[in-house]
């Protein structure tokens, strides 16, 4: 008999906690402790973590699309034109009727899928329609006005309330999806509505008298210089007196509160990713005290009013590091004050990869910023290499074998979300269609069934994205993959495939009986009978070079029972012989298909065969033996990560292959020693993030083992110094600049810190080099080079140096190109009008325009015959550089409209501010 979801839940939560909590090290009356020379007695040998949920099953929501149970709240009580309340029910970028009461409702269906947590997309007010935007309306959540307030097209804060009790009561949790980087697109400049991103080192910001500073000096304190909103930004901040006070709370309507630095171009993680405004929404300038006070203000009212398990953090990578190591501490100990002692964040650090730099990157939240948890891009990445691509199975176990990145001393992999698509980059359905085109529907179902057993019974929390459990697959990312779970009136939806069934988004789809629904109900009930293959620590066993399987143990630590969990890949059947800890011992399976026991042979070896697509799960019958003895430790030399010279690699090795548990400890100067993470998991490891310490500080490493009988032994410490950072150039790479631009010159530092300084330098030819100039400015390190006054086709060599108080400079290699002369083309529409052979070439020289060597526009002029025209600026004949509206980078087409008659238009471009601009010729 299945127990019910909420029995389930408790059952999985109290073994859970008998399994992984952590305690102290075993006493003698176990085996005793190993005392190791010097009189080390180990005792700091511990156990791995098991902070925040692990073995959490998450259901993602996007409440507008779920399901509508009041259709008098369809239009927000905004009325029934669309451009005012957003309600379409027959447009994908509108409101399509989704409410609390219609999720209430369903809660049924919800819990049925054996879902622990809702993730909901955010519920606060937000602007109904933003006209520059499609336009569209913010039926997604996140252009909110009032962050207060649930929306009204989705209900009132008494049905959140109501929801939240009700999900409670059937033993689920509700989290949240909040943003603290950006509010809705209200704020506007003073000479343009938006406007191409303006970097702090062309204009930097100034205070209320005008002296120029750094905001970075300031992060992470609690002073800030006066700001003036006419002098102290790039561009002039103005809001439309409609709506001078229209955000809650009302410190949001200071607009000294956001960076006013233009949009982002979404081209690399760099300055404007974090400064810049994304497509207008204002961004908030959450270096300031006043607003990092706020934000924390604003989310501990919901933990107070309505009692909110955890929150899903939109956009992490696109707020400064200071800003989180406040937050996350403000919220977390407000919500164990107000009895939310497991509450819990994970943040979107949205990125594409999955190999070390990736893990590097994403781990930089956890440990450097101490947030809970991250959504786990890279997993998405190598579960989709694995199960749709069917790439070689060595590359799952090598990203597995990286998941020590999160390892520190209060969190690891196995607090991280899991996930196989979502809102923003589509459905995993979607990506199994386009990466096996030609596949029938029961190869596609076969694959996507074998996603979600990699991501329920590998490390992590398992989120479904609503829908995908109806085999939801949508004809791309963003809008295209929220489909409507009841029936669609919307086009392109209506005609959507669904996976595992005949149906389509044209009906309603909450069918339990569908297959994929019922094959992650199953998986949730295994998971929930056998908590080990959720929470117990990992070991990657086998793997090849080729499609086939790869196979991983999953640990009980209470009864050290060991799971074997073996995933075939390729499209036949596939065998495995599988190292386990376990001699001459049977196991029992307890999922899949195949032989009801086998047994390990001498060398502890589990001989199976998995049918191709899909999983079988073996358990031991026994436990794995008990070590009769501490194993041998031996602490590698420290060395500074390949990926990031700021996290330093602790390597140990241990003697024997047993269940082992490795705690490394770091101690600075005199200073007491500090744990600094615990790995379950061979090869042994951490990454210990050593960016804010000063070049050349000494810093001693050391770790203990404890055995699975409860023996310890210490291995001697080692001393290293803090590695110098490295600088180099990011830009120019190319080879050749264009010279009658000014060359963005700039430099990337690892690790970067705010005392740094960086120069760069130039050198003409073969002649000395020369001071450019210093910026001092942190993140990103520029220098806006003018060649104006060199003749094209000079060699210019550049290098960055790096300076930081109390060690050596730095050197970046140098970077040589050479100067040429650009082509700058009116793309578009109305190309085969001009002389092109066709439209949209950017490479037709019959639109090229030609610069003005005296005041450095490019122009040309052309006649058009009547019509509605689109364009945009192509740079050097090809679509590789481009700018759109308002200068951005690869931003939309520009339209132009020619009356009848036709004429003579003059189309320009500014490269300084990259604006183009057309109008009628004079005279």
């Amino acid at each position: 008999m299945r127990l019910s979801s909420r029995a389930v839940t408790l059952s999985a939560a109290v073994l859970a906690v008998g399994l992984l909590a952590p305690v102290a090290p075993a006493t003698a009356g176990r085996g005793g402790h190993h005392h190791p020379s010097g009189g080390d007695s180990a005792s700091y040998a511990g156990h791995a973590l098991r902070a925040g949920p692990a073995g959490e099953d998450f259901y993602f929501v996007m409440w507008d699309r779920f399901a509508n149970g009041d259709t008098g709240n369809d239009d927000g009580g905004l009325g029934p034109d669309r451009l005012v309340s957003g309600f379409d029910p027959t447009s994908k970028g509108f409101y399509n009727g989704g409410d609390l009461a219609g999720l209430k409702d369903r809660l049924d269906y919800i819990e049925g899928l054996g879902t622990d947590a809702i993730w909901l997309t955010p519920v606060f007010k937000n602007k109904a329609v933003q006209l520059e935007d499609g336009p569209s309306a913010g039926y997604h959540g996140y252009w909110i006005t009032d962050f207060t307030q649930v929306d009204p097209h989705l209900g009132t804060n008494a049905e959140m309330a109501d929801l939240v009790d009700a999900a409670h009561a059937r033993g689920m949790k509700v989290y949240f999806d909040i943003i603290t980087n950006h509010t809705a697109d209200v704020v506007g400049y003073a000479d343009s509505p938006r406007k191409s991103y303006t970097s702090k080192d062309t204009v930097p910001y100034r205070t209320a008298d005008g002296r120029v500073f750094d905001d970075r000096d300031y992060a992470g304190s609690n002073r800030f210089p006066d700001l003036d909103p006419a002098t102290s930004f790039p561009n002039v901040p103005v809001l439309d007196p409609a709506e001078q006070d229209l955000k809650v709370p009302a410190w949001l309507n200071d607009t000294t509160m956001y960076h006013n630095r233009g949009d982002t171009d979404f081209v690399r993680d760099d300055e404007d990713s974090q400064y810049g405004d994304f497509f207008g929404l204002d961004d908030l300038f959450t270096e300031r005290p006043e607003v990092v006070d706020g934000m924390v203000d604003i989310y501990r009212a919901w933990v107070r009013e309505l009692g909110i398990d955890g929150f899903r953090i939109d956009t992490m990578k696109h707020v400064n590091d200071e800003f989180w190591q406040e937050f996350g501490p403000g919220i977390l100990d407000y919500a164990k004050r107000h009895g939310k002692r497991d509450f819990f964040m994970f943040g979107e650090v949205a990125l594409d990869g999955s190999g070390p730099a990736a893990k590097a990157f994403t781990s930089h939240y956890t440990g450097h910023n101490g947030m809970q948890a991250v959504l786990d891009f890279p997993f998405q990445d190598a579960a989709r290499g694995f199960a749709s691509k069917s790439r070689p199975t060595r590359e799952l176990a090598d990203f597995f074998t990286n998941d020590d990145w999160y390892t520190d001393a209060d969190s690891n992999a196995y607090s991280l979300p899991t996930f196989l698509g979502n809102h923003d980059m589509g459905r995993f359905g979607r990506f199994l269609q386009v990466d096996n085109g030609g596949a029938g529907d029961s190869e596609l179902l076969a694959r996507d069934v074998l996603a979600h057993q990699l991501m329920y019974l590998s490390r992590g929390n398992p989120i479904v994205y609503y829908g995908d459990e109806q085999g939801f697959t949508g004809a791309g990312g963003d809008q295209d993959a929220r489909q409507t779970m009841f029936a669609s009136r919307v086009a392109s939806y209506q005609d959507d495939d669904q996976i595992g069934t005949d149906r389509t988004p044209a009906v309603d789809n909450y069918v339990a009986g569908h297959p994929l629904y019922q094959a992650i109900a199953g998986l949730s009930a295994l998971t929930a009978q056998h908590p080990a293959l959720r929470s117990g620590a990992q070991q990657v066993r086998s793997s090849s070079a080729a499609p086939g399987v790869l196979a991983f143990s999953r640990f009980d630590r209470r009864s050290q029972r060991e799971y074997v969990v073996a995933l075939n890949n390729s499209e036949q059947s596939a065998s495995a012989d599988v190292p386990t800890y376990v001699d001459n011992g049977r196991f029992t399976r307890v999922y899949g298909e195949g032989p009801a026991r086998l047994s390990t042979d001498g060398d502890r070896e589990l001989g199976l065969t998995v049918p191709a697509l899909s999983t079988v799960v073996y358990a031991s019958d026994r436990a794995i033996p008990r070590s009769p003895r501490a194993p041998g430790l031996v602490l590698g030399e420290p060395q500074p990560s390949a990926v990031d010279r700021g996290r330093m690699q602790v390597t140990a090795t241990v003697d024997g292959s047993s269940f082992y548990e490795v705690t490394f400890q770091r101690r600075l100067g005199h200073g007491p020693w500090r744990t600094i993470g615990t790995d379950d998991s061979a090869p042994y490891q951490v990454f210990d993030d050593v960016s804010t310490l000063r070049t050349g500080t000494p810093v001693a490493y050391r770790a203990a083992v404890i055995d699975n009988a409860g023996h310890t032994r210490g291995a001697s410490a080692r001393t290293v110094r803090v590695p110098a950072p490295t600088i180099r150039m990011v830009h120019p790479t190319g080879g050749t600049v264009i010279a009658s631009d000014r060359v963005p010159v700039e430099a990337f530092v690892d690790p970067e810190r705010t005392t740094q300084s960086v120069t760069f330098q130039r050198r003409i030819g073969t002649g000395a080099w020369t001071t450019l100039g210093t910026d001092t400015s942190s993140p990103w390190y520029r220098y806006d080079d003018d060649l104006s006054a060199l003749p094209t086709g000079t060699e210019l060599t550049y290098r960055a140096i790096l300076h930081e108080r109390g060690a050596p400079d730095v050197t970046s290699e140098p970077v040589t190109v050479r100067s040429v002369q650009p082509t700058v083309t009116v793309a578009g529409s109305l190309q085969s009008e001009i002389g092109c052979t066709g439209d949209w070439q950017p490479d037709c020289a019959a639109t090229h325009l030609v610069l003005d060597p005296v005041d450095g526009i490019w122009r040309g002029t052309f006649h058009l015959p009547e019509g509605a025209y689109e364009w945009k600026i192509a740079v050097n004949d090809s679509w590789t550089e481009n700018y759109g509206a308002g200068g951005a980078p690869n931003g939309g087409n520009l339209s132009l409209s020619v009356p009848p008659g036709g004429g003579n238009y003059v189309f320009t471009w500014d490269p300084d501010t990259k604006v183009p601009s057309a109008g009628p010729a004079s005279g």
